[in-house]
């Protein structure tokens, strides 16, 4: 097997950007294989005792719908009225249509008591951050939402969750829109974000 070579994997980590779902083709569907794959790819991410903690909800279709329908129902439901916006309101019943894939990412908890919540979400977080490079390797455009409504016990039994799961975002997929351009960032110098240790460090309190 040839791997990429360093300067291949720079370039895709460098190129994937968010991308909203109104810049996706929701007229193009997205193969089964090849969403298959992407998700399989997410698997391969880290994670402490190889719990796995990951299951991936896919809305395809008229599903987007109800998932639209429900996402709206369950923002009137669980918003204070002084936290409530019609505009986020309008975008939970418009984004689903707009992406021919929504998937809703969930942590299923399965280290009990030997490995703490904190690092099966972090293995959530590796696995999305694989799907979203092999959703870019292949073309597709990709944006990972987490509104708070994801939080709700009503949305947890809408799901059909456990008490202890988390879904952790919802996985805009899609083919760009035709005329896309691609959208450029930067980011901080890593001078900026790197301390060097290369002497030994006291170990002694220095207020004791």
């Amino acid at each position: 097997m040839t791997l990429p070579s360093l300067a291949e994997t720079t370039a895709l980590i460098r190129h994937r950007r968010s991308i909203k779902p109104v810049d996706m083709d929701p007229q193009r569907p997205v193969e089964a294989a090849l969403l298959t794959e992407l998700l399989e790819n997410a698997t391969w991410a880290p994670n402490h005792g190889m719990t796995e903690p990951w299951h991936f909800h896919i809305f395809q279709g008229e599903a987007r719908q109800t998932l639209a329908e429900s996402l709206q129902n369950l923002y009137r439901q669980t918003t204070p009225a002084a936290e409530f916006r019609e505009d986020k309101l309008k975008k939970m019943g418009e984004n689903p249509l707009l992406a021919p894939v929504i998937v809703a990412c969930v942590m299923e908890r399965k280290g009990g008591n030997k490995i703490p919540e904190q690092e099966e979400l972090e293995a959530m977080a590796c696995a999305l951050q694989n799907l979203m490079l092999s959703a870019t390797a292949a073309g597709l455009a990709s944006f990972w939402s987490s509104p708070p409504v994801l939080e709700t016990p009503e949305f947890q039994t809408w799901l059909g969750l456990q008490n202890t799961d988390r879904c952790v975002g919802l996985m805009y997929l899609g083919w760009p829109r035709p005329g896309l351009s691609w959208p450029r960032s930067v980011r901080q110098p890593i001078a900026n974000k790197i301390t060097w240790h290369e002497s030994a460090i006291s170990t002694t309190n220095p207020n004791a």
